[in-house]
């Protein structure tokens, strides 16, 4: 199997889980790193949604989008303390990584 399509399939299963995933409570209205995660969550879907319907690429506008996401998540991670709000945030940077195909970035 090839890298691409390992990845697509790495890809397609994490964001299955995440679309049936709810949006935790603790992060609706809570800042974590001085930012709100919805955005973030909002800004990471659109990213993957256009990675998955382009063949696995992003244009210069996503890639920009997606790196400061990732870089982000990275920030708001730590201060989250709840388990499950953790895990949701983690998927959603991994989703990050894959997509912008920067393996230094992963978790």
């Amino acid at each position: 199997m090839s890298e691409t399509t390992e990845q697509m399939q790495t890809v397609a299963r994490l964001w299955q889980e995440h679309r049936h995933a709810s949006f935790p409570d603790s992060l609706r209205s809570a800042k974590f790193a001085g930012m709100y995660v919805w955005p973030l969550d909002l800004y990471t879907a659109g990213c993957v949604l256009h990675w998955l319907d382009n063949g696995c690429t992003l244009d210069s506008e996503d890639c920009r989008i997606v790196q400061s996401c990732i870089e982000d998540l990275a920030r708001v991670i730590p201060e989250i303390i709840e388990p499950a709000a953790a895990e949701y945030c983690q998927r959603l940077h991994q989703l990050a990584v894959l997509v912008a195909g920067d393996p230094s970035h992963a978790t």
